[in-house]
C-alpha cells in the first residue's frame, strides 16, 4: 500500500493568523453573534479571549455548549448590537 506523501509543504510559509479588528473588541461577558456561514448564526456569550485575541471561547446560547473559534475558522463573531449594522 502506498504512502501519502505531500511534496512542499515544508517550503510553504506559514499562514498568519491575524484576527479582525473588532476580535479585540471582545471580552468576557460580551453578548455576541458567530457568523458561521451565509444565513446561519448563533448567539452566546463570551466565556475566554487569547491574548492575542486570535481564538476565542464561545458559551453558545439554548444550551449547544462551548466552543474555542479560532480566526482562522472562516467564521466571524460581533458584538449583539453590532450584528444588526454588520449585516446590513
Amino acid at each position: 500500500m502506498a504512502r501519502k506523501v505531500k511534496l512542499g509543504t515544508a517550503d510553504a510559509p506559514p499562514r498568519q493568523a491575524t484576527p479582525a479588528p473588532h476580535w479585540k473588541k471582545l471580552t468576557p461577558g460580551d453578548r455576541v453573534r458567530v457568523l458561521l456561514a451565509p444565513g446561519f448564526e448563533a448567539g452566546g456569550l463570551v466565556d475566554a479571549v487569547t491574548a492575542d485575541h486570535s481564538a476565542v471561547w464561545i458559551d453558545f446560547d439554548g444550551g449547544r455548549g462551548r466552543t474555542l473559534l479560532h480566526c482562522s475558522d472562516g467564521v466571524d463573531i460581533v458584538l449583539q448590537e453590532d450584528a444588526v449594522a454588520y449585516k446590513g
